[in-house]
């Protein structure tokens, strides 16, 4: 079992190019976990005590001698990409070049549910040839894994604001929700199209946006079209290795690890969608700072239904 401990620090400074939030939300994302788990040791984290948290909406408190753009009051979201972490806290600091405003249209939690999944959503979606936004080209065929889970969600929504037709996966007590984001073909993973990733209208996926688990290539292979791509958002060394093997035998179906770096460019663009109302979050549950144990030990699960929500 992986342990938080509540513990008494000092409220950070903010350096030069920083923004001392004072937190109203943050989420729990997989990559918390990661890290917890040693998996991206050596290189987070990289200072103790690690507080958790990537995500964040809040307040300005006080800002850095460099900032420019934020003054204290300015409400925001902001992906914390720190040394020392951070979201799981009351107060937490934030890189000006990773923090955005908040529109008052979107609320605390909203805003703290969507920068890592919509992030790693979009990417995807980016990466996808011939996906636009516009809706200009030919229609996509595209299969979302995990499609009630906290990136899952996102993908969904922001596919069908683009031209793909989708094909789902989720649990039973899930196929309204998804289908209620957009979804065109909704398919429980426990049955046997579901283990089999097969489309019910016998489609082949241009890609794949892979949000679960345990699933080998083979799986995917057969249901790919000609040069359909597999993007991995939580990729293992194997998912590294095969990726490797198929650049060097120039295979044209792949499966891609989703390596990201968040730019405050591309969450502004998200934000103004979920101002627009055209994505919302689907929020599974919130916890108080307090008990943020009961928050991880849900995440841990696996089985949250959109996303886990922390406010101080």
């Amino acid at each position: 079992m992986y342990l938080l401990q509540h513990v008494e620090l000092q409220v950070p400074s903010p350096k030069q190019d920083e923004v001392l939030l004072k937190m109203e939300a943050t989420s729990i994302n997989p990559f918390d976990l990661r890290i917890q788990k040693g998996i991206v040791w050596p290189f987070l984290p990289r200072k103790f005590p690690h507080i958790p948290g990537i995500d964040a909406a809040g307040e300005v408190f006080e800002v850095g001698s460099g900032v420019k753009n934020f003054k204290a009051g300015d409400k925001v979201v902001a992906v914390l990409f720190n040394i020392c972490g951070g979201g799981l806290a009351e107060f937490a600091v934030a890189k000006e070049n990773l923090t955005v405003s908040r529109p008052p249209e979107v609320t605390a939690f909203q805003g703290a549910a969507l920068p890592i999944a919509g992030l790693a959503a979009h990417e995807c979606l980016l990466r996808t040839p011939g996906f636009s936004y516009e809706k200009t080209g030919q229609q996509l065929n595209l299969l979302i894994t995990a499609a009630s889970g906290g990136v899952g969600q996102y993908a969904v929504q922001l596919a069908k604001l683009g031209n793909a037709h989708v094909t789902a996966t989720c649990g039973a007590r899930n196929l309204d929700l998804v289908k209620s984001l957009g979804a065109d073909e909704v398919i429980d993973y426990k049955t046997p199209d579901g283990a089999a990733l097969k489309s019910p209208s016998g489609r082949k996926y241009d890609a794949v946006i892979h949000c679960a688990t345990g699933f080998p290539w083979s799986t995917f292979k057969p249901n790919l079209s000609t040069n359909g791509k597999v993007f991995d958002i939580t990729p293992t060394p194997s998912v590294f290795m095969t990726y490797a093997l198929q650049k060097l035998t120039f295979s044209k179906k792949q499966l891609v690890p989703l390596l990201m770096t968040p730019k405050k460019q591309k969450l502004d663009f998200l934000l103004n969608f979920v101002k627009e109302g055209k994505i919302k979050a689907v929020i599974d549950s919130i916890h108080p700072l307090s008990k943020a144990e009961e928050a991880w030990a849900k995440s841990i699960d696996g089985h949250a239904t959109g996303k886990i929500i922390v406010e101080p």
